[in-house]
């Protein structure tokens, strides 16, 4: 009975506090209507600029057949418009040539760190080359010092000793050691 009362207790609470997140919620709807009507005042503006916008591109550019029309345009255009029209445009030439200089500021970082991580990527190459060489010949050593090949591959090739020393011949019998050497080790004192 007492579980009861305790689960009856926490569902309440628990509708309470939906209660009042439903509130809020509806709260801020209003604050969503808000920036909805906010962006569709912004959307109108921006529309409202782009006509102006195409207007002026239509009246600059003319016939595109007629080459001379812009030069008419600006001809019939009163002095204060094209001073007005030349602040923009040198505004603009000043805009790009700043926009040119971080490209190629922009382009000289990222050469610089493109050498640098070049010569990384080489110097990292060259280590793995080393690296891979030293351990091929410590693995070889390491085999060759198990079974003890290593040893008799230098003999051979040092002092011109045959490989295979258990060949039969079968008129002769085994042939001996000594007999394929042309020069012995020299004796360490």
């Amino acid at each position: 009975m007492q579980m009861l009362e305790v689960s009856i207790f926490e569902l309440r609470n628990t509708v309470t506090e939906l209660e009042k997140r439903l509130i809020s919620v509806e709260d801020e709807g209003n604050e969503w209507k808000t920036r909805y009507e906010t962006q569709v005042e912004l959307n109108k503006q921006l529309e409202r600029q782009i006509n102006i916008l195409q207007e002026k591109m239509e009246l600059i550019r003319g016939n595109p057949a007629d080459k001379l029309s812009i030069v008419r345009t600006f001809d019939q255009m009163p002095v204060g418009a094209l001073k007005e029209v030349l602040k923009q445009l040198e505004e603009e030439k000043k805009s790009l040539q700043n926009q040119l200089k971080d490209y190629e500021l922009r382009l000289e970082q990222e050469a610089k760190a493109y050498h640098k991580a070049n010569d990384e990527r080489r110097m990292y190459l060259s280590e793995i080359l080393q690296t891979s060489t030293t351990l091929k010949i410590a693995e070889r050593q390491k085999t060759d010092a198990l079974t003890g090949k290593g040893e008799n591959q230098i003999l051979r090739g040092r002092y011109s000793v045959p490989g295979n020393l258990k060949m039969v011949n079968a008129q002769k019998g085994s042939i001996k050691k000594t007999v394929g050497v042309k020069q012995l080790p020299k004796l360490k004192h």
